[in-house]
């Protein structure tokens, strides 16, 4: 390390992501399976878009939100994939101050959106399956058009603190992120001083945000499944719960590990940094991929659509 990473300073320049510390000598491994998940989160949600796009009957609130949350990964995982990359292949660790605040921000505001889509989702099927005579009344185009915005805005006012709290703090010790993007509060334990209110308000988004949005959705899908209890066959039954199917297994992709990256990062003291940080990465790639092959695998007008499009083509 060299001594200009040591000496004292307020406000650097630059900050030096380490990647995966104590896996250094494994990057080149590590950014196979990274590189091949980024290409097929790309490719999948640009194919979702497309998709949604040249289908007219795919033109419904639904796939509306399916294309908001295929534009969300494509930012999220773009944020980040390129730089990780860049520093695994060609040992390129240092980033701007400003270049890290914007990832930071980007990164932050998009998992709020992304978390925001899912409870719009949520109440997609909710009114579908609850109350389906009012369905095309309620989830109007512009009621669709709403909520987009209330999620956009939502996204972008509750992470906007985020770099403000961490651009105010001095930098007295060290310049070294032990990560290979720059997560929040990774950046903010680098700060000299109190940063209890830089931390706790991390912890409010994590908590109140992404907790209130879980309580949303069970709310929703407890109302859902009472519905779906009450109808009286079990075909009928099955058939309603599998319009439901993707979205659960996009929640779960999203939620689950989201909640335990977060919460080992701020209380696993015991768990080893490079988990840590493996970890992250390896959220920050696994929903983006996932959540365009569970919707082209379980959606059939997807399913259907993609299969004439590939079909036409080897005519």
């Amino acid at each position: 390390m060299s001594d200009s990473n040591k000496t004292n300073f307020t406000n650097p320049s630059t900050f030096i992501l380490l990647g995966i510390p104590g896996l250094e000598a494994s990057h080149v491994w590590i950014s196979i399976p990274f590189c091949t998940m980024y290409t097929i989160a790309v490719l999948g949600n640009f194919i979702i878009l497309f998709i949604v796009k040249m289908e007219p009957s795919l033109h419904e609130p639904m796939y509306y939100f399916l294309c908001m949350l295929a534009i969300t990964d494509l930012v999220l995982s773009t944020s980040t994939v390129p730089k990780m990359l860049s520093n695994f292949w060609f040992n390129s660790r240092e980033i701007d101050f400003s270049a890290c605040l914007t990832q930071m921000y980007f990164i932050h505001c998009f998992f709020v959106m992304e978390s925001g889509i899912f409870v719009a989702m949520a109440f997609d099927r909710c009114v579908a399956i609850c109350d389906p005579l009012r369905y095309s009344t309620t989830l109007t185009y512009a009621m669709v058009a709403k909520i987009g915005q209330a999620v956009v805005l939502r996204g972008i006012m509750v992470v906007l603190p985020y770099p403000f709290l961490v651009r105010k703090r001095p930098y007295c010790s060290t310049n070294i992120i032990p990560h290979s993007y720059c997560e929040y509060i990774a950046v903010v334990k680098l700060a000299c001083g109190d940063i209890s209110v830089s931390s706790y308000y991390g912890l409010f988004v994590v908590l109140c945000v992404r907790g209130l949005d879980m309580i949303f959705i069970s709310v929703s899908y407890i109302q859902i499944l009472r519905t779906i209890f009450s109808l009286p066959t079990k075909d009928a039954r099955l058939k309603t719960l599998g319009t439901c199917s993707s979205h659960l297994c996009a929640i779960l992709s999203f939620y689950i590990p989201a909640l335990f990256s977060s919460l080992t990062h701020r209380y696993g003291h015991n768990v080893p940094l490079h988990f840590h940080v493996l970890i992250a990465n390896v959220y920050l790639l696994v929903h983006p991929m996932l959540n365009p092959i569970i919707y082209g695998v379980r959606t059939k007008q997807i399913r259907d659509r993609l299969l004439r499009l590939f079909t036409h083509k080897g005519m």
